[in-house]
């Protein structure tokens, strides 16, 4: 199935979860994600399955002062 993350096409598994599209992302930490704009604890990046089509951004923190 087809999904979105920071606005590219990725294509994954059925039952892919939220850690595999990370993973074959290329996402390193540290970051933050979200599913259809809706941020999803780092715990539960295992246990989240992805639907077709779902909109995953990743989100990395940025020094300054």
């Amino acid at each position: 199935m087809d999904i979105h993350i920071n606005q590219q096409t990725l294509n994954v598994a059925e039952t892919a979860t939220l850690a595999e599209a990370l993973a074959a992302f290329g996402a390193k930490p540290p970051f933050a994600a979200a599913i259809n704009g809706q941020f999803v604890p780092k715990t539960q990046y295992a246990a989240r399955t992805l639907a077709q089509g779902d909109k995953i951004d990743v989100v990395q923190p940025v020094a300054g002062g």
